[in-house]
């Protein structure tokens, strides 16, 4: 059995067929599905029921699973798997939408902000899998961006002014820009800032990235200002339609996106509508950038 993957834009993106994800993957499809998410940056799977164990099965087949906000227990769980993160508004009991100042609607807003999953740490994440199970009737889209097209579109100038630069990436920069700042310092310390290069190479494809997220508070050697117009700049450049692909959910879909070599952000929708969606993540553990100490705890 081999997929087949139908392009939906010129940069980003391509539609598959040819596999079940609720079965065990064979090597060779893994294989195949890693080839088209560097070609493509990210994959969307139609009509892909999966159970909370199903999809935890099928993104333990990419590598080991990343925990991501989880760390900062802001909220209870109602998912079976610690390692799904649930970017719903439903109620634990799933029968209803949460009240407008939960924790989850927050969580949702953020969202909007254009991000890589995980960037605040090392490692980051490398592949992300969210599984629709309840869509509203209209808002609720996922974007995508390609930032391998968005460096490759730089004027000569502005890559080799970056070119060594660092940014440092903080778990809740978005959150804070947001208002929501109802944290302990033990909370605000769990995952601590890092620095990733603004330019890195995406080693599926062998092509350079440039490295932005809503997660970037600073570039360290500039003054706050400064590196934050940068940043924005940066990202608004990264964001533009051309590089750019929509993905109106249906029931059942799954989106697996590559976080080292995309963006991407959710998009407004009634909030009193049910929007019910999993995601499982896996991590970066063969990053050039880890240091042997951060590859062995990886590892571990």
């Amino acid at each position: 059995m081999t997929i087949t993957v139908k392009a939906l834009t010129e940069h980003i993106g391509g539609e598959v067929t040819g596999v079940q994800l609720n079965q065990p993957l064979s090597a060779d499809m893994i294989e195949a599905i890693n080839d088209a998410m560097n070609q493509y940056g990210m994959l969307v799977f139609r009509n892909q029921p999966l159970t909370q164990s199903e999809q935890i099965q099928l993104a333990r087949s990419f590598g080991p699973l990343d925990m991501g906000l989880k760390k900062l227990k802001v909220r209870k769980d109602r998912l079976d798997h610690p390692e799904l993160a649930d970017l719903s508004n439903v109620t634990d009991d799933a029968t209803g939408v949460v009240e407008r100042t939960h924790k989850k609607i927050v969580g949702n807003i953020a969202n909007q902000m254009w991000h890589s999953d995980s960037s605040f740490q090392r490692p980051g994440a490398c592949y992300s899998m969210l599984s629709a199970v309840r869509v509203p009737a209209d808002g609720g889209d996922t974007e995508y961006t390609d930032l391998r097209a968005a460096y490759d579109a730089l004027p000569d100038s502005l890559k080799s002014e970056i070119a060594d630069l660092q940014a440092e990436h903080y778990v809740l920069h978005s959150r804070f820009l947001l208002g929501d700042d109802d944290y302990t310092e033990e909370q605000k310390n769990v995952i601590p800032p890092v620095l990733w290069p603004m330019v890195r190479v995406h080693p599926g494809s062998g092509r350079k990235v440039l490295f932005v997220s809503a997660h970037a508070r600073a570039i360290d050697g500039m003054t706050i200002a400064e590196g934050r117009m940068l940043l924005m700049d940066l990202l608004e450049h990264a964001t533009q339609p051309q590089f750019r692909y929509r993905h109106h959910w249906q029931p059942n879909d799954l989106v697996m996106w590559d976080n080292r070599a995309t963006l991407h952000r959710g998009r407004r929708f009634n909030l009193n509508q049910v929007r019910e969606l999993r995601r499982a993540t896996t991590l970066d553990i063969n990053a050039p950038e880890l240091t042997a100490v951060e590859r062995e705890l990886a590892h571990a």
